[in-house]
């Protein structure tokens, strides 16, 4: 079995910063990308940004610059380094990742169980 556990959400002002974390557990081989989705209220999951195991990464237009994704492969981590929100970041942000687990050796996608960002104005 795979876990996605996804933590650092909160409450925060226009302007401020949230980092989150997501961690992937059990009989993991190998993971392919990582990546961070969100949905707001009445919209679709959209992709934030997501980065490949070599480090690669690609972003919305709507966070460039301001949010920054990294990973510890050594952890099986993926990272979300959220500054200047702003009210429109609101959202539930969810983590996905591809992995490989032990006697099933294809890459399946596996998502978290959301956190919730809200920032105030």
């Amino acid at each position: 079995q795979v876990q996605l556990v996804e933590s650092g959400g909160g409450l925060v002002q226009a302007g401020g910063s949230l980092r989150l974390s997501c961690a992937a557990s059990g009989r993991i081989l190998s993971i392919s990308v990582m990546g961070w989705y969100r949905q707001a209220p009445g919209m679709q999951r959209e992709l934030v940004a997501d980065i490949i195991n070599i480090g690669s990464s690609n972003y919305a237009d709507s966070v460039k610059g301001r949010f920054t994704i990294s990973r510890d492969n050594a952890k099986n981590t993926v990272y979300l380094q959220m500054n200047s929100l702003k009210p429109e970041d609101t959202a539930v942000y969810y983590c996905k990742a591809n992995i490989m687990v032990v006697r099933d050796y294809r890459y399946r996608e596996h998502w978290g169980q959301g956190t919730l960002v809200t920032v105030s104005s």
